[in-house]
């Protein structure tokens, strides 16, 4: 094949690649902004046939979505305060120290993940139940929990390996403790990875929905999971705002370590061995 028909074939591919791409991330986005804010639409008008504000005023004024969004902004930093206590230990443990069944604890950690999680909820109900945790914040913190485990251990442990040991020997060297050494020099360089593991750990909390709404529901709904009742109950225009709501924490948290990401401290951070 002559080389500019290759290039050309290449290019169009490419092309047609980003189309499809823009398609399918932007216009969903594109359809929730419009409905948000749209009275009427009716087909086949390509744009709505009037605009306004009701539907925002409709999901803040509802007690239950508010209730909804006040537990989701209370759980969530919860889980990854609980998280990041239970986590860092055992990260810095696997970063730092050799013993047995290292790496298959490392291997197991993934576990929470390689199965349907609907049956995992489904066998700590009978358990729950038992230690009368359903509907309780506790019980919501403990499912959530399962899904922060990866990223809050992983990630800060490939952070606390890549800190040098020499720089902590001089550090030592000059005269400064243990402690001081921990939170001056390995806790401050590995604090970027550890910032990753927490964001990726607040959006796998903020996004739960199964085990919270099984753990949860009727007494404690979060954003996700109110989202159920939105979809039935509720015109989509309604679901629409709510959408964008839930999706603002997400978008911020990304965009604030979006340096992190961008520069492979994600992908360093499974980078453990």
């Amino acid at each position: 094949m002559p080389r500019p028909v290759s290039v050309a074939l290449r290019t169009a591919g490419a092309v047609a690649f980003a189309l499809v791409l823009l398609v399918f991330v932007l216009g969903p986005l594109v359809w929730l902004g419009a409905h948000a804010f749209a009275d009427r639409w009716t087909y086949p008008n390509l744009l709505p046939d009037s605009w306004t504000l009701r539907w925002w005023q409709t999901v803040f004024s509802d007690q239950a979505l508010g209730s909804s969004i006040q537990n989701s902004l209370l759980i969530t930093p919860l889980v990854v305060l609980v998280s990041a206590v239970v986590c860092l230990p055992a990260a810095y443990a696997f970063a730092r120290f050799e013993f047995p069944g290292r790496r298959l604890f490392l291997i197991g950690l993934f576990a929470t993940n390689a199965f349907p999680r609907m049956g995992l909820f489904a066998t700590l109900a009978s358990l729950y139940y038992a230690l009368g945790l359903m509907n309780t914040i506790a019980g919501i913190v403990i499912v959530q929990l399962l899904g922060t485990v990866v990223f809050m251990t992983w990630i800060p442990a490939a952070a606390f390996s890549a800190v040098p040991r020499s720089l902590e020997e001089a550090a030592r060297d000059a005269g400064a403790s243990r402690a001081r050494v921990f939170f001056t020099v390995t806790l401050r360089l590995a604090l970027p990875g550890i910032l990753v593991g927490a964001v990726m750990a607040f959006l796998a909390a903020f996004d739960e929905a199964q085990g919270t709404y099984l753990v949860g529901a009727p007494d404690i709904l979060t954003m996700p999971t109110e989202m159920y009742s939105l979809v039935l109950n509720f015109p989509k225009q309604v679901a629409a705002v709510f959408s964008i709501l839930l999706a603002i924490p997400s978008v911020v948290l990304l965009l604030a370590v979006r340096k992190h990401v961008m520069g492979g401290q994600l992908a360093e951070g499974f980078q453990l061995r």
